[in-house]
């Protein structure tokens, strides 16, 4: 688990480019109001919209998630526990007014930049 990649991971590094290019600036790894433990991936403060892009194993995807047979019981518990905090954190970030996108690893960047800029509406974007 230490050699797991936390943030900068490939899905995420393209959805950033993908944004950036559509001339959305945004903030990597910004506190959650209420638990500055955990981080946004991608941010728009104004906006206050917050995406994450979520991995397929350690966010228990329901087409790609898979579980582990050695140590089954741990980790069903691990995942459980992930997917646990991923929602107390969408009900942190909703009751302090934000809007949460959660993005599986697996999508589309097209699509996945699509769903942003819905979110986002009429938000200006930078030349």
């Amino acid at each position: 688990m230490s050699v797991a990649a936390r943030r900068d991971t490939a899905p995420e590094v393209a959805l950033r480019r993908a944004l950036h290019a559509q001339g959305r600036r945004f903030r990597v790894v910004y506190p959650v109001p209420g638990n500055r433990r955990r981080t946004i991936d991608i941010a728009f403060t104004r906006a206050k919209v917050a995406v994450f892009v979520d991995g397929c194993f350690w966010h228990g995807c329901p087409e790609h998630g898979t579980q582990p047979r050695a140590n089954s019981g741990w980790w069903a518990a691990k995942l459980a526990a992930n997917r646990a905090r991923d929602e107390d954190t969408d009900r942190l970030l909703r009751e302090a007014g934000w809007r949460v996108i959660r993005v599986w690893e697996h999508e589309d960047v097209a699509t996945a930049l699509a769903r942003v800029q819905e979110t986002l509406g009429g938000v200006p974007r930078r030349p």
